[in-house]
């Protein structure tokens, strides 16, 4: 006889501490579970600035998010999430008035390109880290996105292996929050 399915409890907050072995190593906690991970060469800090290399700490909002769709089907998440377009971009120029935001390429200030060869962005999630009020210099761009392979620092994001975001994305609850630190 087929036992009846258990329901899961949706995942409302992933905790990210920084691990043995340097400053880039940390690890993912989800009550029992946990998961290694990468950090900014820097580690995790309190005062972020832009460029330093470092995890911000504090409590983000995982607000929204993209997938590479040419490479995944679309992931099933409570998240908003959308495809990611070759065109776009998310400004780290702290002089101009889209800092932190995503942009459309071409575009005239510095920016990062988020469609990549590497696979980090095939699922990125959006940390709300800098964005109300937008602080010019007080970091971007911070994701929880895939690791590189074989895995390496990342520039101050938080990152997990391919199987560790499958079997996360499902469970993330739509209000879910990062604790960093």
């Amino acid at each position: 006889m087929p036992q009846p399915r258990v329901a899961v409890k949706p995942i409302s907050r992933l905790r990210v501490f920084q691990a043995l072995g340097g400053r880039a190593n940390g690890r993912l906690t989800i009550g029992a579970l946990t998961l290694p991970c990468k950090l900014g060469p820097a580690g995790i800090v309190h005062a972020k600035r832009e460029g330093d290399g470092a995890t911000p700490a504090g409590i983000y909002h995982l607000y929204r998010g993209f997938y590479r769709p040419d490479r995944l089907p679309r992931p099933i998440i409570a998240i908003p999430i959308r495809p990611l377009r070759r065109q776009d971009g998310w400004c780290d120029d702290r002089a101009s008035g889209q800092y932190n935001r995503l942009v459309t390429r071409p575009f005239p200030a510095s920016h990062e390109a988020m469609w990549m060869e590497a696979p980090i962005y095939d699922v990125v999630l959006i940390l709300d880290h800098n964005h109300q009020p937008r602080i010019k210099g007080g970091g971007s761009a911070i994701f929880f996105h895939l690791t590189r392979t074989p895995p390496a620092p990342t520039a101050g994001c938080v990152a997990v292996s391919a199987d560790a975001m499958r079997r996360l994305l499902p469970r993330l609850a739509r209000d879910c929050r990062m604790i960093i630190g």
